[in-house]
């Protein structure tokens, strides 16, 4: 890898604005497909076991596939799969949008996170190839990363939108006029680009990783909402003895989907883990948040979606703000700053109660969410800066794999911490005299508590409502402590895995220090 001066075009910039269309609507998709699911329940009446699989196939497929379409990208090029898999994605939203039965969704779902496994890792790539200037590429992965997490925030809101004046296919149809807009400007604003030495694409290798990661994010997103039961247990344990069979075949093959000698890139380490742990805090405590507003505020959906929307001001300063340090502030310096602004966002949260002013719990998110998307900024560009150019497919594919599995993780651990203590704080607080099936219904979520509350007559409802989001909160107040404590931990070990790249980041390209950077990111 070698350093360059070459700057971007104004007909790059275009490109970019291209490129951040497919990364808003995946990001919108699960936000917005959350309304939709009553409206499709009350349509289609598919079964308990056919609703978790129209959530659940899209995200295990998309996790599942990142990797080998990475690689695909870099051999057949990644213009060339990032239009093809928006021509597929946009046929795949209409097949969802006009299913006649459960099973058609389904299967239109699981095609749709096939396709939207191609345009993660394309976008990522191309801007790698588009913007050769370090600080230009790091406004462009800066605006890519605002993309993806204001799209994030939208999803409910447009969802909630939509759904009140059309009907649920409306859900899927958003995607469809965007990609058509991809495909139209694509060919002529987007570069080519292969890898010069492709070799043969790895089956088994593809077969191994979506075969591992399929099962492991599963047992762990299971685990996560239903607690503890053998069969995703045994799924968690069988993905993780696949995941190992990948990297042998990866270690072992002429031609790997992932040269494995990226991960000794001590730049490409460091941002993949200091990634999967921001996404690790980020989204395991998205789900208390929602919730809180909800539940404990007792807001309508649509109502809290927008709320949700204030701690996005803090990103957009957050990710401004590393944008513009970047080139003046040392990397590591930077990236422990955002840990630590997270952990003071955790502090905050554990001293949200049930009424507690709205203002802290918005102030507490927006700092928490300033933080960890600000470091993944700066990390997700020096992940694919690490990278050679030929490998940039694979490498974000690699990244954004880590990225799922964090944010799976984040959801079952944290999620686990605050259930426990749910369950243990409102065994000592449940009202007298309650039915024993109240009871048992009230002690498994927040939410079936609001619903059993509703339903019980005079004073027992208020006071269970009350006794259940007191014992919610407290559950939020571990799994916030545990945040701080992770976010401590990644502080002082930020420090230290990104020690050596400093002096090279604070100077322009093409200086000496730069030039020994370059060096030390050759693969060994």
């Amino acid at each position: 890898m070698t350093a360059t001066n070459a700057r971007a075009d104004r007909r790059a910039w275009m490109g970019l604005l291209v490129l951040l269309l497919p990364s808003l609507v995946l990001s919108m998709d699960m936000g917005v497909l959350f309304f939709a699911v009553p409206f499709i329940s009350a349509d289609l009446r598919p079964s308990g076991t056919q609703q978790l699989w129209i959530m659940d196939s899209y995200s295990l497929l998309l996790a599942g596939l990142l990797i080998p379409m990475g690689a695909l990208g870099d051999r057949i090029g990644r213009r060339r799969l990032l239009l093809c898999g928006a021509a597929g994605f946009a046929a795949a939203s209409l097949l969802a949008a006009y299913s006649g039965g459960a099973v058609q969704l389904i299967a239109a779902r699981a095609l749709l996170g096939v396709t939207g496994a191609t345009l993660m890792p394309s976008t990522l790539a191309l801007i790698r190839n588009m913007f050769q200037d370090p600080r230009q590429r790091q406004r462009a992965i800066a605006a890519w990363t605002a993309a993806i997490t204001g799209g994030a925030a939208l999803g409910p809101v447009a969802g909630g939108l939509m759904l009140e004046h059309f009907r649920w296919s409306s859900a899927f149809l958003l995607s469809v006029p965007v990609m058509a807009l991809l495909l139209l400007t694509g060919p002529s604003l987007l570069p080519e680009y292969r890898a010069p030495r492709r070799g043969d694409f790895d089956l088994l290798g593809a077969g191994l990783s979506t075969a591992s990661l399929l099962p492991l994010v599963y047992g762990v997103k299971t685990l996560a909402v239903e607690g503890w039961s053998p069969l995703p247990a045994l799924l968690l344990v069988a993905g993780i003895a696949l995941g190992g069979l990948f990297i042998h075949r990866q270690r072992t093959t002429a031609h790997p989907l992932v040269d494995l000698g990226l991960f000794r890139i001590e730049a490409f380490s460091g941002a993949v883990t200091v990634n999967t742990v921001a996404m690790f805090a980020m989204m395991g405590f998205s789900l208390f948040t929602s919730q809180y507003l909800q539940l404990v505020k007792g807001m309508d959906p649509l109502t809290a979606s927008l709320w949700a929307l204030a701690p996005s001001l803090g990103v957009g300063v957050a990710v401004g703000a590393c944008s513009a340090l970047s080139g003046r502030v040392r990397l590591a310096h930077l990236v422990t700053g955002g840990f630590l602004v997270g952990g003071a966002g955790f502090a905050l949260m554990t001293r949200v109660e049930p009424h507690s002013p709205l203002a802290l719990v918005l102030t507490a998110a927006g700092v928490l969410c300033a933080g960890t998307v600000g470091t993944t900024t700066l990390t997700a560009d020096l992940a694919l800066s690490a990278a050679p150019a030929e490998q940039a497919g694979a490498a974000a594919a690699a990244s954004e794999t880590a990225t799922e599995l964090g944010s799976s993780l984040g959801i079952a651990v944290l999620g686990a911490a605050g259930a426990a203590v749910y369950r243990s704080r409102l065994d000592s607080a449940l009202p007298a005299h309650l039915p024993g099936g109240a009871a048992r219904a009230a002690h498994e979520t927040l939410g079936s508590a609001v619903t059993v509350a509703a339903q019980l007559p005079g004073r027992a409802g208020d006071e269970l409502l009350t006794a259940a989001r007191s014992a919610f909160t407290d559950g939020m107040h571990l799994a916030a402590l545990v945040g701080l404590v992770l976010m401590a931990g990644a502080a002082l070990g930020a420090g230290r895995l990104l020690r050596h790249l400093p002096d090279a980041a604070a100077k322009p390209a093409g200086t000496p220090a730069t030039d020994a950077l370059s060096e030390k990111l050759t693969i060994p």
